[in-house]
């Protein structure tokens, strides 16, 4: 059950108890007041029996009213001592897992029932804050540790080739294939920079968002003739049906997306392969659709594919100078024009990614 669902069950079980304990209360009060009223009466007079002296009616009235309210009051000060210990108790509860929260301490969860009254909706605020603290405390720390992942390894590599570097003795072959890796490593950090940089900018809702209308098939088709020396030196094969679609969306921001896709699609296709680059439109909405063949990405990496860092291939991703944010990245900017991207990878070896935006009527 969803939070929402949840509270609003609660929600609607809580009136009916309230209603239920309203009702049960009037019929309490009425009771008391009758118990108090006679146990006042009957207590008077039994003094005026046991001391054998009656004051005058209008005194005995008095005398039972004011006995009435006192024991009523007594009552009243005994249950409101109590229930305000309970309620401290409640606010305690509540006030021990904030301050639990503002430690970093997000295992923490308050006990929730229709008693709680008017503060059904607080409790399951704070549990529901907890959670999602957590979630983003672990992808915070997940982040750290790959980011320090990505980095250490270009170092390693930079640290190691340089110490053996100083080696005189070593061919001028091994100097110019150790210094080829240094490059390698050192592009492949400059990268990482780049995109952890463009996907902070993405994230902060700051990031400079310009759309308008332009071609979008042209865009596309720009970004395949870019490619071409990568494609045609593996001699992969390009599939194109490009139609003629109109789209209002920032058309620098829309160029990282066709880069990041078919640059993927290069990288993974093996030498005499096929890429089909394929855009549709019906007229309520433009259809890209971006394929490969090679090997495909096993169905339990395919929830995971757009995820930070993530790499289905971590041995293929290694050796290409992937960083596993290009997706990520793709995902962001697909999300801010409102659009959706899927992938399908199936037994044919067969990879596509699919882009959908909406067109204006």
């Amino acid at each position: 059950m969803s939070m929402k669902k949840r509270v609003k069950f609660v929600k609607s079980k809580m009136t009916r108890a309230q209603r239920v304990r309203g009702s049960l209360f009037a019929i309490s009060v009425f009771i008391l007041i009758i118990v108090y009223w006679l146990a006042a009466f009957y207590g008077t007079e039994w003094l005026y029996t046991h001391f054998n002296k009656r004051p005058s009616e209008v005194i005995v009235q008095l005398i039972n009213c004011v006995s009435g309210i006192f024991l009523w009051g007594m009552t009243m000060a005994f249950l409101g001592r109590f229930f305000r210990s309970q309620q401290m108790k409640f606010f305690q509860t509540m006030i021990h897992a904030i301050r639990s929260m503002s430690r970093g301490d997000f295992n923490v969860s308050v006990d929730n029932n229709p008693h709680n009254g008017p503060f059904v909706e607080l409790v399951d605020s704070i549990n529901n804050m907890a959670v999602e603290l957590g979630q983003l405390e672990k992808m915070r720390q997940e982040f750290i540790s790959n980011v320090s992942h990505e980095i250490q390894s270009p170092l390693t590599s930079i640290s190691g080739f340089s110490r053996a570097l100083q080696n005189e003795q070593i061919t001028p072959e091994e100097r110019k294939h150790y210094l080829e890796i240094i490059e390698a490593e050192s592009t492949r950090l400059s990268k990482l920079s780049d995109n952890l940089l463009k996907l902070s900018s993405l994230e902060s809702q700051h990031h400079p968002f310009e759309p308008k209308s332009y071609r979008l098939d042209k865009q596309i088709r720009n970004h395949i003739l870019a490619c071409e020396p990568q494609w045609v030196e593996k001699n992969i094969e390009m599939d194109i049906e490009l139609e003629a679609v109109t789209l209002t969306a920032d058309e620098d921001l829309m160029s990282q997306v066709w880069t990041n896709l078919i640059h993927n699609a290069i990288k993974f296709t093996p030498s005499g392969g096929t890429i089909g680059v394929h855009v549709t439109s019906s007229g309520e909405e433009v259809v890209i659709r971006i394929s490969n063949n090679g090997a495909c990405i096993l169905e339990e990496d395919l929830p995971h594919i757009f995820e930070r860092f993530y790499k289905a291939d971590k041995s293929r991703n290694r050796t290409s100078g992937g960083n596993g944010l290009g997706l990520s990245i793709v995902k962001k900017i697909i999300d801010m024009h409102q659009g959706f991207i899927s992938i399908d990878s199936g037994p044919d070896e067969k990879t596509t990614f699919t882009v959908r935006f909406s067109l204006p009527k």
